[in-house]
C-alpha cells in the first residue's frame, strides 16, 4: 500500500511538460530519425521496383523513364534503377543501426554510441552538400533532410546530458572486451567484420576507378596489394595510424596524376615509382630484426 502511495506521489509530482515527456532523454527523436529513414529507404526501393522517375528526375532530364529507356538498350535507366536501390538498401541498413543505437548501448549512457551518432550524421548530412557540386538538387532529399536533421540534432543534444563519464571521442576507439572467436558470439562478429572489409574494399575499388584514371583498365589495381600490406605494418595494426598511413601512401600515389593535371608531363613513370620507394624506405626503418610491434597478431610470429 505504501508502494502504490508513493507511486501516486511522484507521478502527481511530475511537473514536466507535455513536449518535455514526449522527447524525454533525446532517445525517442534518435529512434524516430532511424525510422524516418528506414521508411525513406524502403520508399527508394518502391520507387526501382516500380520503374518510375521522381519529378525532379524529368525535369531535370526533359524526359521521362519510357524515352530514356530508348537511348543505349535501357542502360541508363537500369543503372539510375540499381543505383537507386543501393542507397535505399543503405538507408534502410543506417536506420535500422540507429534503432539498435539508441534502444540498447544509448539507453545505458554508453558514451561511444553517442559519438556513433555524432560521427554518422557529419558524413551523412554532409553528404548532402555534394549535391551542390553536381548542380542537381533532390528537392525531396533535401525536404527529407530538413526534416529529420532538426530531430537528430535536438535527440542528440538531450542525450548527451544523459551519458555516464567520461564522455570524450576516445571512448568510440575504447577497445572492446577480449573475444572468442571459436563462440558463436565470435564467428558472428567476424562475419560482420568480413562483410565491413568487403563493403571497404569496394569502395576503394570504387573510388580507384571512378576517380583516379576515370575508367576501368584490366590490372589497374596490380601493385595495390602489397601497398596495402606495407601500410598496415607501418601503423602496427592500430586502425588510427592506419588512416594517417593511407594518406600518406595515397598521397604519394597521387603524385605523378597531379603534377600531370597542371602541365608537368616528364618523369611520369619516375613519380609512379614514389609509393614503391616510399614503402621499401619505411620497411627498412621499422623494422628490425627480432623485435616485435605491439598489436603484431601472433599468427605472424616465427616463434608461435
Amino acid at each position: 500500500m505504501q508502494q502504490i502511495t508513493n507511486s501516486g506521489q511522484n507521478e502527481g509530482g511530475d511537473d514536466r511538460g507535455l513536449l518535455n515527456a514526449l522527447l524525454g532523454d533525446g532517445r525517442p527523436l534518435l529512434l524516430l530519425s532511424g525510422l524516418a529513414l528506414v521508411l525513406a529507404g524502403a520508399f527508394a526501393l518502391f520507387l526501382s521496383a516500380s520503374k518510375h522517375f521522381l519529378p525532379h528526375d524529368v525535369d531535370y532530364l526533359g524526359m521521362t523513364a519510357e524515352q530514356l529507356c530508348g537511348i543505349n538498350n535501357c542502360r541508363v535507366v537500369y543503372f539510375m534503377f540499381h543505383d537507386r536501390v543501393a542507397f535505399g538498401g543503405a538507408l534502410i541498413a543506417i536506420g535500422v543501426l540507429y534503432l539498435w543505437l539508441a534502444e540498447f548501448p544509448l539507453r545505458r549512457g554508453e558514451a561511444w554510441a553517442w559519438w556513433a551518432f555524432v560521427v554518422s550524421g557529419i558524413f551523412g548530412f554532409g553528404s548532402f552538400l555534394a549535391y551542390l557540386g553536381y548542380g542537381y538538387l533532390d528537392t525531396w532529399h533535401g525536404a527529407a533532410t530538413l526534416l529529420i536533421l532538426p530531430c537528430f540534432v535536438i535527440g542528440l543534444a538531450k542525450s548527451r546530458g544523459h551519458l555516464r563519464t567520461p564522455r570524450g571521442i576516445r571512448w568510440l576507439f575504447k577497445p572492446g572486451a577480449r573475444v572468442n572467436w571459436l563462440s558463436a558470439f565470435g564467428i558472428g562478429r567476424a562475419l560482420l567484420l568480413a562483410v565491413a572489409g568487403g563493403m571497404i574494399a569496394g569502395l576503394g575499388g570504387a573510388s580507384l576507378t571512378l576517380f583516379y584514371p576515370g575508367s576501368w583498365n584490366e590490372g589497374i589495381s596490380s601493385g595495390q596489394g602489397l601497398i596495402a600490406v606495407a601500410l598496415v605494418i607501418f601503423a602496427r595494426w592500430s586502425p588510427l595510424r592506419c588512416v594517417g598511413a593511407a594518406l600518406l601512401f595515397g598521397g604519394a600515389g597521387a603524385i605523378g596524376p597531379a603534377l600531370q593535371s597542371v602541365g608537368v608531363g616528364w618523369g611520369y613513370h619516375l613519380f609512379n615509382t614514389v609509393p614503391y620507394v616510399l614503402t621499401l624506405v619505411i620497411l627498412v626503418f621499422t623494422c628490425k630484426p627480432g623485435a616485435v610491434a605491439a598489436g603484431t597478431p601472433g599468427e605472424l610470429s616465427s616463434t608461435r
